[in-house]
């Protein structure tokens, strides 16, 4: 009975995996102010008063510091500059010697004149590592205000340390970079081809559509909420739509402003220390003190001997091949998202000798994808998230938003629910991300009521490489918004986190939009960890 049970399930997930869903759409013309809130010219539909409250308590928590209005005409010369400043470890308590729990580094801007900066804002990251013992961890950065800067870290090991401080972005491009998600969040944009018989056309689509006297397509989620619209076509229905694709980033910013986004210059470029960069760890003391401090928060875990380390919660274990089989046998794993948590997906794909992709015919990297492991009656699915969403061509039939998605789950104890959002998502004002976050964790909250066996786990956003047009899209300090909003907005509830932000930036390795395989599989054993964790005497 169990053999078929089990069976039965896995059939019943795929048939809903597969099923395309039933869309509405509706012909209007420009917004109504009547009935969706305007902000700029992004739709948002009205929120109960407990989700704006809500919206409103996480905007006021996540708040970057106040950056300075660039001067006109635009010069480096009063901007901050990574050649000038200047970071200093602070002594121990006796005397220079540090303990495993107890540094703090002070750090000091200047601008390009060398004269001290006055003022905070600046995006700054911080980590102790040391290559040798393939360890590190991710320093807290407190912004002073007036710029100066502490970055307090957790020395969690015995030995030696090198500490390393990079300004990501001077206040000043912050201050674009502001500006760019207020004033062109349609600087992103897309075109969906409509087809009827022989005749097509395409048009623009956006959550993000400035008015104009077309009439729009509404392909507004009935279920979620979620907005979407298209210009209409001339000459063909709203229902004619088959796909969606991106066309391009636009680069609309003031003249002279890509000198803020320089390589080697001012974008992610290390602080120099004024003494020694590098501290020896002594053991810990007893009766010794932490550091504290009202803003800053301890690490969620560190790398030693290049195996991530989490501090509580569950221990992280290590997982061969044959573990995960076991770990996942019986087990029907559903990945949603982008193509970071699909990255996980390729990863079971390549590791599990038993586990074998379907062929769904499906376009690389769309989806959706599906493996099976018919012998340890393991079930994998991979589905991208719903617009915006920046890929090659989709088929309109594969535009489906998360929180349907786990609404129609076939979910049980041996359910295993991952999702990732944040990529596609960062040229938007954070409303529009807090929204879909709201959505998909009533969808959660429904799932986790009525399957109390099923879990749930999410990766927030990690760091990547940048470039000007990078930054101007899909910045570090956009990512670092998002990865404070998702775990703000799921703190309490039963699910687990996978913090990426933080394991990318401690790990030595450059930093990708796609992370290299080591930072992979210490993800992939803490996803293991939560599905089985191990007892440890």
């Amino acid at each position: 009975m169990k053999a078929t049970s089990c069976t039965r399930r896995d059939f019943s997930a795929i048939f809903l995996f597969l099923m395309p869903q039933v869309k509405s759409t509706i012909i209007m013309p420009r917004v109504s102010p009547h009935h969706i809130v305007n902000r700029s010219f992004c739709t948002l539909q009205p929120l109960s008063p407990q989700d704006a409250l809500e919206e409103r308590l996480i905007l006021d928590s996540v708040a970057w510091p106040e950056t300075p209005l660039l001067p006109s005409p635009i010069s480096l010369e009063q901007t901050t500059d990574p050649a000038h400043s200047t970071f200093t470890i602070l002594p121990g308590r006796k005397g220079g010697q540090w303990h495993v729990g107890d540094q703090q580094v002070m750090i000091q801007t200047f601008d390009f004149q060398g004269r001290p900066k006055k003022s905070g804002g600046d995006f700054i990251t911080a980590r102790l590592h040391n290559r040798k013992l393939e360890a590190g961890v991710a320093g807290q950065v407190v912004d002073h205000l007036n710029g100066s800067y502490s970055a307090v870290f957790s020395l969690l090991w015995k030995g030696d340390a090198q500490v390393e401080v990079t300004l990501v972005h001077p206040s000043e491009a912050v201050t674009v970079l502001n500006r760019l998600n207020r004033e062109q969040p349609d600087r992103t944009y897309f075109k969906s081809l409509y087809r009827s018989g022989s005749f097509s056309e395409t048009t623009i689509c956006n959550v993000c559509l400035r008015p104009t006297q077309q009439l729009l397509c509404n392909y507004t989620d009935l279920r979620t909420g979620e907005p979407w619209f298209c210009y209409k076509p001339k000459n063909l229905s709203c229902d004619t739509r088959i796909n969606h694709f991106r066309v391009a980033f636009k680069q609309n910013i003031i003249s002279k402003e890509e000198k803020l986004f320089q390589s080697a210059v001012n974008l992610k470029v290390p602080i120099q220390a004024t003494g020694p960069s590098n501290v020896a760890g002594l053991p810990k003391e007893h009766g010794q003190l932490k550091v504290n401090s009202s803003s800053v928060t301890g690490p969620s875990g560190y790398y030693y001997q290049g195996v991530w380390r989490a501090l509580g919660g569950t221990t992280v274990s290590q997982f061969n091949s044959s573990a995960i089989t076991q770990c996942l046998k019986g087990k029907a794993v559903h990945m949603y998202g982008d193509s970071t948590v699909r990255q996980w997906f390729e990863f079971l794909n390549a590791v599990l000798p038993g586990l074998k992709e379907f062929d769904l015919h499906n376009r690389k990297p769309v989806g959706p994808f599906m493996s099976l492991d018919y012998e340890n009656n393991i079930l994998v699915t991979y589905r991208c998230h719903g617009p915006p969403i920046h890929w090659i061509t989709i088929p309109t039939r594969e535009l489906r938003y998360i929180a349907n998605e786990l609404d129609d789950l076939n979910a049980g104890p041996n359910t295993v629910v991952v999702l990732s959002i944040w990529a596609h998502i960062t040229t938007y004002p954070m409303e529009i991300y807090i929204r879909r976050l709201q959505s998909i964790r009533r969808a959660v909250v429904r799932l986790l009521d009525t399957n109390p066996g099923t879990m749930v786990i999410i990766r927030t956003a990690n760091s990547r490489a940048l470039s000007l047009q990078v930054s101007l899209t899909n910045s570090d300090w956009y990512s670092l918004q998002c990865d404070k909003v998702l775990k703000a907005m799921f703190k309490g509830l039963n699910v687990h986190l996978i913090d990426a932000w933080e394991m990318t930036l401690a790990h030595h390795l450059p930093h990708d939009i796609h992370p290299p395989p080591p930072i992979i599989r210490n993800m992939m054993n803490c996803l293991f960890s939560y599905i089985c964790p191990q007892k440890h005497g």
